[in-house]
Parts: C-alpha cells; structure tokens; sequence
C-alpha cells in the first residue's frame, strides 16, 4: 500500500488564493497532490495532537496548530520564480495512543528522508521531536539534534510526554549527547536534576542569556561546525517572549524577540544538512490576533525563501 494514502489531506480553505498573477501567494503554488512526490523538494507535514501535552500537565490546544499555521503561512506571497516544488502531504493519522502516533509518524519521515526530501514539520505538543528525530536517525549514519526551546524536556517521567522527547532520544540511542545542542533554555523553568543530568552526558547547554550576549549567528555559526551528516531543528515557539507569541502551550515572558527567532528559518536552510524544520507548540486557542501563527509561518517563509534563494545561485 501507498504509504502515502494514509496520510489525511489539508483542508482545502487552508491555501489562500488571490487570483492575482501579479501577486501569488503560497496556497496557490505548494501542492497537495501525491502525484508530484517524486519532484517534490519540500515536505510539509502536521501532527495535530497534544496528548503529550495533557500528560505533560500542559494547557491544551496544540492539536489545532498544523492547520492554523497553515492558514497563516499559504496567506504570504510566494517567492518570486519560485524553483522549488513544495508539497504538503496533510497530517499524520491520530492513534488511539501517543506511542502509536509517534509510531506512524516516524515511518513517514524515514520514507521523506530515505527519499532525499527535507521536511517542515509541524506540531501538535513538543514530544513530537522524539518522532522527527528517531526517523532521521533511522536513515542517516549521525544527527546533529538542535532543541531551541525555553525547555529541556529531558523529564525522567515513566510515561512519554511533551516534556521527555530528548531524554528518550538520548537513553535510546537515537543522538548522541556530543552532537545535541540545548538552546535558549531559561533556568527558572529547568529543575537542576535536569540540567546537572545533560552536563554529565556531556551535552551542550547554551541558555538564553549567552544567546542574546553573542548573537544567534555567531552561536549558530559555531554549533554547526559540528560534523554530523544530518541536522534536525527543534523550534519550540514557547523560546519566544510571550508578548511575540502569547499563543503556546507554556508562555515565557522573557524569550527571544519574535525577528530574532525568524532569523533562524534563514540559517537552517543555509545549511545543505538541515534535514527537519520542526515547530511545536503553538497553541491557537490562546493566540492574540494570531500573532503566534503568524510568527510560525514567517518562519517558515524565511526557510523556504533561503533555499528557493540558494537554488537560484
């Protein structure tokens, strides 16, 4: 059977049509049609829970965000020629458990990468990350795993949750601590136990503080010498102030500027490695205006725009 078939299609009224050939917009140019896979250069692809979320102790409301950034994101102007295909292949099947969901969820990020595509993902809870980043550890011989994130979510819960996905990457094998990057990390919200477990792993910790001192190009400048065959981002919008992104599963006052966290779309797609473009807890019912949507899909944009650049040269 069609792995592809599966999957359960974006609703239509998500890709936003002006009609103007001299404005286009995004809906109007990423595809939904399984039979352009083989072309295709983008993978888009939702997973619509929060189970890990509600296990985790968190405030629902998750599981609406792959098609609330969606909506945001097909409303932007496409770049200008546009020299990828993008295609979005809808939204993983929801199990009845969330060990099922990160089950199936995986075999279709082992087929996009085994595939040679490169992969948005969005979330849905951060546990997500444990799905993403076993499926590209499955087909590739390293991982350079990078976590931007207000959060370790390295928790020693007996349970899988939002709050474990790292740590159950770690203990199973599927990175290794000497490539796996902790970022924008608060400590107010990380128990000591936690961090004190990442440093005798020999993991990398770098804190908000160091990254607004030096700058995110140069600590991503330096963290991506790092020779791994394969990266994966992780970009938990709860790393971003609460006044740029009031909807997320867990609101952080003191976060990166909604611009600087943008700026990380562009220096992902930089990089002819980066694998996965992850983005997990936005959390539409507590959104302003959709600010935190919006943020997600300018992101995205600054993604696809750098590579559609990098295509060009």
């Amino acid at each position: 059977m069609n792995i592809l078939s599966q999957l359960v299609s974006p609703e239509p009224n998500l890709f936003y049509k002006r009609n103007d050939p001299n404005d286009i917009r995004l809906g109007e140019v990423v595809t939904v049609d399984h039979r352009q896979y083989a072309e295709a250069d983008i993978i888009i692809i939702g997973c619509p829970q929060d189970e890990g979320v509600r296990r985790n102790k968190g405030r629902l409301g998750a599981a609406q965000a792959p098609n609330a950034i969606r909506k945001a994101f097909y409303r932007l102007v496409a770049p200008q020629p546009l020299q990828l295909t993008i295609l979005d292949v809808g939204n993983t099947p929801i199990q009845t458990t969330l060990e099922d969901t990160h089950t199936i969820h995986s075999e279709f990020i082992q087929k996009f990468i085994a595939d040679n595509k490169q992969v948005i993902s969005l979330g849905g809870g951060n546990d997500l990350a444990y799905a993403d980043c076993m499926g590209l550890s499955k087909v590739v011989d390293s991982v350079l795993a990078i976590n931007i994130d207000a959060h370790f979510d390295v928790r020693a819960d007996a349970t899988p949750n939002s709050g474990t996905p790292y740590r159950q990457l770690l203990e199973e094998g599927y990175i290794s601590p000497s490539h796996f990057y902790e970022v924008g990390s608060v400590p107010m919200v990380n128990s000591a136990v936690y961090r004190d477990y990442l440093l005798a792993k020999q993991a990398h910790i770098i804190e908000l503080t160091t990254l607004k001192e030096q700058g995110i190009q140069s600590i991503f400048s330096e963290i991506l010498k790092d020779d791994a065959e394969a990266i994966f981002w992780g970009l938990d919008m709860d790393v971003v102030r609460a006044a740029d992104a009031p909807g997320v599963s867990a609101p952080n006052p003191i976060g990166l500027y909604g611009d600087v966290f943008c700026q990380i779309g562009g220096i992902a797609a930089a990089d002819q490695r980066s694998r996965i473009f992850e983005i997990t807890e936005v959390n539409p019912y507590f959104d302003i205006d959709e600010r935190t949507c919006r943020l997600a899909a300018a992101t995205l944009y600054q993604f696809i725009a750098t590579i559609n650049q990098k295509r060009g040269l």
